[in-house]
This record gives structure tokens, sequence and C-alpha cells, in this order.
């Protein structure tokens, strides 16, 4: 039998092949070219050798059956510019019709209909998770069994990167689930457990860990005789629940399932819109015709721009900085056992939280032992919900509680492997502190601490030891806010970076490096952001219009929900130090009378001091927005168009996240995208405000930036590197296209430019509509305006 390397083959008496799936030099087993290839090869060799009676698929890996198709390989191969070809539909079919053969036993359903041909049993033996691919290649297979262990994940995630499952996934989940499931399943990314998935369809037996291969073997012996037919090449098969174009049920579903969709993802995601196509279409037509059905919108999803963006920032990138990118060489890896945190309110009583969930000792310090418990009772309330509900043993929460331990005695921290501190935001107050805790701790202990707005150089004036001390900047909630900014100032050691990123590793948190300034990265990006909310307030602009366009933008929430949850009273403090620190450097933003007048005249400091745009009730639910704002700002009595506030909104992100960019505040694009991401909400169908620039072109986002400056302010101007970078064709990341080679996409962001572009080209007098925008539309625009300045 041909020795292949992907896989290895055992055939025993009974003419039953065991392949066990080890992809070399992958942690975990994934599609590759040259797995697909060989996988496709065996399976020919297979359905035409008669002394292979049956197969059994297993797994060599450890830790996973099969991770699915490798991320990497599918962002070379819609590498921006690349254009729907037929050459592009058969390489993304390679895979589905591998499986397709391997299902019906390489004959057609004609052949199995009427001459009553059949395949060979083959059997999948799941003892690790199986995701996307992993997963297709279960269902393709005619009987699947999957160890008893809750731990297993079995999903489709495609659409978390702006995919769909391309390998028959819609088609055989539907056609073994039922629409609705398979919806849910597909649109959602979510995963089953080994029980669950037994009681919805998608596989046949759950049994004892270490036995699956046994029991894959038994059930393939037994039907080598009679063969197998998958249900849905069966004549008169039909859809559990009912499906096609004229069931009453499916017709309900498909109306409603339409609807949903669009209330969730307000048309930004076209991977949702496709998943819903393929269950569509695929359930009215054969499963061959199906299969092609669904490689055909697998094939525009890879060559969009959203799943390029997504794969790049949300994978690739995120994966990156998880591992650790940036950590300085030459530093061996630090075995953080015990963290010293100082301060017990809402971010020190999270960060002892995250510590401690991560298997970390903590010594929780603060003033006194009365504020130094509110640590364990952070804690405490989050496990209860969790033991309530069944996902935590109360054993497990009670040794969670032990590692936190709250104190008010520096002594404590004597043995400390890392410092992070969490007190009042004044630099006194840290100070004094430092000079505490320093006095006690090791020489080698790196000191870190946690501030949002206050320069890390600054206050390692006060260490005795600079070159240890960091700042690290955490996000309420901390233990759900996934971002982590690490700021070494300039006298900062390669340790403390070094052992910044090796804890940042234990609590899985996403970290990106930024330089020491004023704000930091998410801090220089967010105020304008809300700023630009107020500004369109007090120019009588709805609030609730600005708040849907929000919404519809993808954004999680409003600015002005968000202005109210962070406190108008928290921005109103942050701006009136500022004012004062930095004196006549200060750059007025024009928002400052409104906050002031809110915070001080109005009595609206936000939702936990009771009342800010949105009033709430004692228990501080939000009711409905405040009426009494038009008391003081009158609306204007023509609205301005939601593409108009969508694109302001959208822009008052982009631009902040550009300027640092070309500040130096982050070292590249994928810091950015990721800080805007996993640290403002920023919608991840772009793939961050850079990735987002280069889709739409930087000459786009210049001539863009440049309207929006002289409608509203030179907060919107291009920083000028990005004017250099457009006048070369240049793009911010190597592997997009330079934008006078791009064909603009029809996404909901590109539309909203379309429209203005458009209208600038027309007041030009240069002919451009909607329907027929022409690539170098923008260049004729510049190249007008450069005429006119020279004239």
């Amino acid at each position: 039998m041909t020795k292949y390397n992907n896989f290895k083959l055992d055939t025993d008496s009974d003419g039953i092949v065991t392949m066990t799936i080890d992809v070399p030099n992958q942690t975990m087993n994934v599609w590759t070219p040259d797995f697909i290839n060989e996988f496709d090869a065996f399976i020919t060799d297979f359905n035409t050798n008669d002394d292979l009676k049956g197969l059994v698929l297993t797994s060599g890996k450890a830790n996973a059956f099969l991770a699915g198709a490798d991320l990497n390989m599918m962002s070379e191969n819609n590498a921006a510019g690349k254009t729907l070809t037929k050459e592009a539909f058969q390489e993304s079919m390679k895979l589905t019709l591998a499986l397709r053969k391997m299902e019906n036993g390489g004959w057609t359903t004609r052949q199995i209909q009427r001459e009553g041909k059949k395949a060979k049993p083959v059997a999948a033996a799941i003892e690790g998770l199986a995701l996307g691919g992993g997963l297709e290649i279960c269902l393709a297979s005619h009987h699947r069994v999957v160890a008893d262990n809750p731990k297993i994940k079995l999903g489709l995630p495609e659409v978390l990167v702006g995919l769909l499952p391309g390998a028959g996934g819609t088609q055989r989940t539907m056609r073994l689930m039922g629409l609705q499931p398979a919806a849910m399943m597909c649109t959602q990314g979510s995963n089953l457990n080994p029980q669950k998935a037994k009681a919805q369809g998608l596989v046949h037996d759950v049994v004892p860990a270490g036995t699956t291969a046994d029991a894959a073997k038994a059930w393939v012996k037994a039907n080598i005789e009679k063969g197998v037919v998958a249900p849905w090449d069966v004549k008169g098969f039909k859809i559990p629940g009912g499906g096609g174009a004229m069931n009453p049920k499916s017709v309900q579903f498909f109306m409603a399932s339409g609807a949903m969709a669009l209330k969730q993802t307000k048309g930004n995601y076209p991977a949702v819109e496709a998943i819903l196509s393929c269950l569509y279409e695929g359930s009215i037509v054969p499963m061959d015709t199906a299969l092609v059905i669904e490689s055909k919108y697998i094939t525009k999803l890879l060559m969009g721009a959203t799943s390029k963006n997504m794969i790049r920032t949300l994978f690739l990138n995120k994966n990156a900085a998880d591992k650790g990118a940036g950590r300085p060489e030459g530093i061996p890896k630090q075995d953080i056992k015990k963290v010293g945190v100082l301060g017990c309110g809402l971010m020190g009583a999270g960060i002892a939280h995250v510590t401690a969930k991560a298997g970390m000792e903590v010594i929780s310090l603060d003033r006194n032992m009365e504020e130094a418990q509110k640590a364990i009772a952070y804690s405490q309330k989050i496990l209860e919900k969790k033991v309530k509900r069944g996902r935590m043993t109360q054993e497990k929460a009670d040794a969670f509680l032990a590692l936190i331990t709250p104190t008010d005695d520096y002594n404590m921290l004597k043995d400390v492997d890392l410092i992070i501190e969490a007190v009042f935001e004044r630099p006194d107050v840290k100070a004094d502190v430092i000079k505490k805790t320093e006095a006690v701790i090791g020489k080698d202990v790196v000191f870190a601490t946690n501030t949002s707005t206050l320069p890390i150089g600054g206050l390692a004036k006060h260490s005795s030891r600079p070159e240890q001390y960091i700042g690290m900047h955490f996000f309420s909630p901390v233990d759900k806010m996934p971002l982590l900014e690490i700021i070494p100032h300039e006298g900062t050691g390669d340790l403390a970076l070094a052992v910044a990123l090796d804890y940042n590793k234990k609590i899985r948190k996403t970290p990106i490096i930024v330089k020491d300034v004023r704000g930091f990265f998410t801090n220089q990006v967010f105020p304008p952001y809300i700023n630009e909310a107020a500004l369109m307030v007090v120019e009588g602009v709805s609030m609730a219009l600005i708040e849907n366009c929000a919404a519809n933008l993808g954004l999680p929430i409003g600015p002005l929900a968000v202005s109210d949850d962070t406190t108008l009273k928290l921005g109103y403090d942050i701006m009136t130090s500022t004012q004062e620190e930095m004196g006549d450097k200060y750059v007025p933003t024009g928002a400052e009378e409104f906050i002031t007048n809110m915070v001080t005249k109005w009595d609206r400091g936000g939702r936990r001091l009771g009342a800010g745009f949105y009033n709430y009730d004692e228990n501080g639910k939000r009711l409905d927005l405040w009426k009494g704002m038009t008391d003081h700002y009158p609306l204007l009595e023509e609205q301005p168009a939601p593409e108009e506030v969508m694109q302001r909104l959208l822009y008052s992100l982009v631009a902040p996240s550009a300027r640092t960019f070309a500040e130096g505040v982050v070292p590249d694009p994928q810091s950015a995208d990721l800080g805007a991401i996993f640290g403002l909400g920023f919608p991840p169908y772009t793939g961050g405000p850079l990735s987002y620039i280069d889709t739409i072109g930087l000459d786009a986002y210049v001539a863009t930036s440049d309207m929006l400056a002289q409608r509203h302010g030179a907060r919107f101007s291009p920083p000028q590197i990005f004017r250099d970078m457009a006048a070369k064709g240049q793009t911010l990341y190597p592997d997009s296209t330079p934008s006078s080679q791009r064909v603009y996409t029809r996404s909901a962001l590109s539309r909203m430019l379309e429209v203005e572009v458009v209208k600038i080209a027309n007041a030009m007098g240069i002919a451009a509509s909607v329907d027929d925008l022409k690539a170098d539309t923008v260049s004729k625009i510049l190249t007008a305006q450069a005429g006119k300045k020279a004239a």
C-alpha cells in the first residue's frame, strides 16, 4: 500500500483499514493542500481496491481529532485582488469532492438508486475536538462514534472568520438535524458536546473514552457485506422537520431566519446570508447539486474582503499576539506562581480573579482588611453563579477562592514573582505604594502598574528599579474584556517586558505592546468617538439616530450608552485633570462645555450616578433616552442621512487609529486592528480600522477624510504618511492589492463610501454612478483637486 505523509494506514485481516491522521509539523491536525491531495488519492484507491473492505478514521494527535482547514492556507488563497474564477471554484471543490467520493463510494446517485450500488462502510472514531473541516469529514462518514468526554467540542466555527462550512457542512447538518438546528450551528459557530450531538442526530454513538476505535471498527465489520448508502442518497429522502421551497414549515423558517439574521448582523456579515442561501437552495436540489451550490458560495466568500480581513486579524494576528509576539529574545520563560495585586477595587479585584483563574496564587493587598476582602467578594459572586448553573462544582469554587489571600500587610508580598498595582489613579498614591512595595519584594521582581492614562515613565521615576517597571492596562470588567495593553517606558528592560508577556499568556488575554504616551492606544481612540457623538447631539442630531447608526455599523453598543456606562463623570474628571496638567498645550475637542454641563449643571453624570443620556430605574436598568436634551440642544429640522451619521461615527474611530499608527503609538497595523476590535468593539467584519483603510484603498480613505475634515473639522484629517502612501499606491498590509488595481466591493461600508465618492465626482463634472463606479474615479477626483489648487 502507498505510504502517505499525513496519515498512517493499518489493514487488519478483515480488510478494514484504520487511517490514523497525523499531519506533520502541526500541533493539531488540519486540512492542508498536501493532506487533501493525499486523502483524495487514498479514497480513489480505497473505492477500487477489492482487498480493502472498510475504513475507520482516527487521529494520531492527543489533543484533537481534526481542527479544520489550515487558515494560513486559506489566507493565502483569498489574497486581495484574486477574482472568482473557474480555477478558484475548482480549488474550493477539492475537499468536497473527496469527501463525497468517500461517502458514495464513487458511484453516481443514478447508479445508487437504480442499480443498487453501495459504498464501503466508513466510520469516524472521535476522541478529541472536531471543528470545521474536521467535523465535515466525520459527517461524510457513514457512522460517527465519539468519546464520552464533555470537553470534546463538535462544531462548525467558519462563520467566525467570515466563511461558511464549505466541504458539505451546511448540507449534511441540514439533512441530519433539520433546517433550524443546522442554521443555528452554522450561523452562530456554536459547538456541541458529545451528548448534545447525539441527541440532535449529529453522531450515532457515545462510548467511553479510549474505546471509540474499537466501536467504530465493530460497526464497519458488521456492515461490510451489505454495504452502505447515505440517507440522502436514498430515493424519497426527506429533510427532518421539512425542507424545500414549498414545504410550509421550511417556508416559515426561511421567512423568519432571514429577518432574524438581518436584525443580528445588520447586513454586515455576508457569510451569514450565504449560509442561509446554502440551506435554502440546497434543500431544494439533490445532494451533488447542493454541494456545488455550497462551494460556489464559499468561493465567493474566500475572494471577498470580509473573510480576508477577519482571518488575518481574528486568527493569524491574534494567535501571533497571544503566543507572545514581540517577546524579547534571550530571556528564559518566567514561571510566575504568585502575584501580588495592590488595590482591591473593581480593577484590582478583577485582576486577582483572572490571575487565580489561571492557577496562580494571589496576594490581594489594600489599605485595610475590609477593603482587601473585596477581592474575595468579587470572585465569590462570579463563582456562585457558575456553581448555581452547574458549570462548576462547589469544591472547585472553594479551591479557586483559596488561591486569593486578602491582606493589609506589605510583608505578605515578600515572595511574590510579580506585582500588579491597581490603586487610585493619582501619581502620589501610586508613588506611595511603589515605595512600600519595593521595600519588601525581591530584587528581580517586576512591578507592573494598571493605569488607563498616566504615563508610565512618569510613574517609573518613583521606582528604585525603573528598568523593572512596566505598564499593564487592563479593561473593565477584567474577567470579560479580552485585551491587555502592555506599555514599556523608555527605561523598561527586556526582563520586564518578557515577564508581562509570560503572565499574559497564562491569563489568556490578547496583548498589544504600545508606546508610553498619554492614553496609550485605546484611550487615544475611544474619546474622539464619544466626543463625536456628543458634538452631533449639540448640533441637533437625534440621539436615537446616533445610537441606531452605531448599531447598524456593527458596534456592540451606541456611543451615548457607552458614555453612560463608563460615566460622563469619569470623562469629566479625566478632561479636567488633563487640562490642568497640560495647560496651554491642551487641545480642545469642542465637547468640553457639553460634558461640563451634563455633569455639573444637569446632574447627568452616567448610569452609575442614576442619569445620563439615558434614564435609569433604581436598579440601574436602562429605560429611554433623556427627552430633556432637546430643551438645551433643539433638534435639526432636517436630520442628516443615516449614511452620513454612520460614516462620521466610523471615521471618528478610524481617524485616531490612523494617527496613532502614524505617530508610532502602535508599532504595526495589526496592533491597531487588534486593539480596536478587542478593546473598543470596532466592527470585527472589517478586520479593524487599518484593515478597513486597506480594503477601501488609501486613496479613497484620504479623499473621504479630507471631505469630513472640510465639513466637520481638522480632527478627521489623514496623517501625511497616509497621503504619501496613497500617492504611491501602497498598502498597510503587504498582502493587500494597491488601490489602483482594486475592484471595490459591495459591502455595507463601501456602499456608504461609494455614495460619497459619486457625489464628489459629479460635483466636479466627473462621470460616475454607484452602479458603475470605476476604480480610478478617486484618482480622477484627486487629479482634478490638484489642478484646482495649482490654478
